[in-house]
């Protein structure tokens, strides 16, 4: 999509924190080595396992929306373990929910974020719980105005409560509405299709290279690709973009 928006028009920047932020595929495949060594499981590819994640976790948060998310991070390995014919137990699926304090940052995200700081107010619409986003807001670098989750929301992306919650409080809070916001984030599914469906500007930081051909990685796939406003292939790519704009 050509777009006549600017980097410019916009005073805020809401942003998906998985996938975007933090290197949630790269958490979650570390996090699935040891059920797939328990298993001496050598046929389970990075790329197959993620998919398989991908595919469990869109159900698990549609099935059981108020969940906290590690409960749903169990169930989905139990769900992959079972896709893959392995054996898993109790312990491993806990582990495996409790894992996101190891998920790491991308190596460009605190820096740019600091840059984004500059010029923007920052916020983020997370599918996870508070602790979870504590453990992972230490490694970004900043402090963001505001940060709504799925545990205080009672839903998971991309259903349209967590769209409506953040846009309520942001204004109602922040006095924030919802022309100044442009929208970040890396997945299609949880962000750009419901934030097209609430008129927000969008920029879409494609990490995967999905607009290039590459793969869905961890995120479900759709069927048909949303318009997006500005397409960045990183955060950093944006930051350059915003200290290049006047």
């Amino acid at each position: 999509m050509i777009t006549t928006k600017r980097l410019s028009d916009f005073t805020v920047l809401t942003f998906d924190c998985y996938g975007t932020l933090i290197d949630w595929e790269t958490g979650i495949w570390d996090a699935l080595q040891p059920l797939l060594m328990e298993n001496g499981c050598e046929g389970v590819t990075r790329e197959g396992a993620l998919a398989a994640f991908g595919a469990e976790e869109a159900d698990q948060e549609a099935r059981a929306p108020s969940m906290p998310y590690p409960e749903v991070l169990g169930r989905v390995h139990r769900a992959v373990a079972k896709r893959f014919g392995l054996l898993t137990r109790e312990e491993l699926d806990s582990s495996f929910g409790a894992s996101i304090s190891h998920w790491p940052a991308f190596a460009d995200t605190a820096a740019a974020l600091r840059v984004l700081k500059h010029r923007y107010r920052l916020a983020i619409l997370s599918n996870v719980h508070r602790d979870g986003i504590a453990a992972s807001n230490r490694k970004l670098g900043v402090r963001f105005d505001a940060i709504y989750t799925a545990e205080e929301i009672g839903s998971y992306k991309p259903s349209p409560r967590n769209f409506e919650y953040m846009l309520e409080r942001l204004e109602a809070d922040h006095g924030i509405a919802p022309d100044q916001i442009l929208h970040t984030a890396q997945s299609l599914f949880h962000d750009h299709v419901p934030a097209r469906v609430f008129g927000l500007a969008n920029c879409w930081i494609d990490r995967q290279g999905l607009s290039r051909g590459g793969e869905w990685g961890a995120t479900a796939k759709i069927r048909e690709r949303p318009d997006v406003d500005f397409l960045f292939p990183s955060l950093g790519a944006l930051a350059e973009a915003v200290e290049a704009t006047p």
